[in-house]
């Protein structure tokens, strides 16, 4: 019989893992070839002091089964901070057993005991198992808002 899942905050040893998640997903989300980060990155971003980001693992019988990525932002209206979720991934073979809405849960009391405002993110608008989800623990899709994005050379030369 599986153990219940249990989340943790990560730790740098775990970058390995994440990375692993990390592609799992790209895969997943059919962009295989959009992962540019590598171990070393993830420490570095997620685990030097003044990271912005941070990282909890999700274990089920002692197996890494899936990760969150999520950072605070803020809200000038609420005068909140927020918690972001950047990614969620559940490994397909540990899907249904509740581990997403654990990761979910578990990020939710986060925002909640650090006084956030909010808690949001964004889902692929083809990713209808991921809506699904959403929708079963109540979240509302923002429809009113466009995401715009400046990456690379856009960003590069629009800065100078």
């Amino acid at each position: 019989m599986k153990q219940p899942v249990i989340i943790r905050d990560a730790k740098p040893s775990d970058a390995k893992t994440i990375l692993h998640f990390i592609t799992e997903l790209a895969i997943y989300e059919k962009e295989p070839d959009a992962v540019k980060t590598d171990e070393q990155a993830i420490i570095d971003t997620l685990f030097s002091e003044g990271a912005t980001a941070h990282s909890i693992i999700c274990l089920q019988d002692d197996e890494p089964i899936g990760f969150a990525v999520y950072f605070y932002n803020y809200s000038t209206w609420l005068g909140k901070n927020g918690l972001y979720l950047e990614d969620l991934y559940v490994s397909p073979d540990s899907r249904g057993n509740g581990a997403g809405k654990a990761i979910m849960k578990h990020l939710a009391n986060k925002a909640i005991s650090n006084n956030c405002g909010r808690f949001e993110w964004v889902v692929l608008d083809w990713n209808k198992p991921a809506i699904d989800f959403y929708d079963s623990i109540g979240a509302k899709p923002q429809n009113e808002w466009i995401i715009y994005r400046l990456t690379g050379q856009e960003l590069i030369d629009f800065a100078k």
